[in-house]
């Protein structure tokens, strides 16, 4: 399977059967690096909550005018909000490829009240498991989208949580908030740890794809 990310959240997913798209989100849409003209198929886009950081409507209408026929899955809240934009192919079930697992959002309190809204945890055809804005995962597939920054987490916490569920491959996700000269210190570092562990480590460029 190939990946690319694409700013912070965002990661395109492409096999010789289909073509997925993990958190299209307002960093990745206004940083101009994704182009939807640029894709000539999409099947899956799996949005793992409503924050505009993973959820951004412009970038959603934007693939639902080019691809009216790609399933969508997410909360009951994003898919309540996706059939409002017209997009009927919305589902917060699972399927032969995509399964949603119902995943708390990890607190904002005290800066955001709680309970705060829904997250799914999502598995990608058996390969590739993202967790949304959490740090509680129990079990990834062989790939785990690991976001390592966030007001609601720690980086300690999320490599914690890589360890104890020992994918084969770990991509750092969820670091838009990191300038590059800090992004690239920490890849080193956790590129050096979980190596020791044998785990790979991708030390991903925006837009530059990869085989997993």
């Amino acid at each position: 399977m190939k990946l690319t990310k694409f700013i912070h959240s965002c990661i395109l997913a492409e096999d010789s059967d289909h073509v997925g798209l993990f958190d299209p989100g307002q960093f990745t849409w206004q940083s101009g690096k994704f182009s939807v003209d640029s894709l000539d198929r999409l099947d899956f886009v799996m949005i793992t909550h409503e924050h505009p950081d993973h959820y951004c409507e412009p970038f959603v209408k934007a693939l639902h005018h080019k691809f009216p026929d790609a399933m969508y899955f997410s909360t009951h809240e994003v898919v309540s909000k996706l059939k409002s934009l017209g997009v009927q192919k919305a589902l917060s079930l699972s399927t032969e490829d995509v399964t949603v697992s119902p995943l708390a959002h990890e607190s904002m309190s005290p800066l955001s009240p709680d309970p705060s809204t829904q997250n799914v945890a999502i598995h990608y055809k058996g390969k590739v498991s993202h967790p949304g804005d959490s740090h509680h995962l129990t079990s990834s597939k062989e790939v785990l989208l690991l976001p390592v920054e966030a007001p609601w987490g720690s980086t300690i916490d999320a490599v914690r949580m890589a360890l104890s569920l020992k994918p084969k491959v770990v991509v750092p996700i969820h670091d838009w908030m990191w300038n590059q000269e800090w992004r690239s210190i920490m890849y080193d570092r956790m590129d050096q740890f979980f190596n020791q562990h044998d785990i790979r480590f991708v030390k991903p460029n925006d837009g530059e794809s990869f085989e997993v």
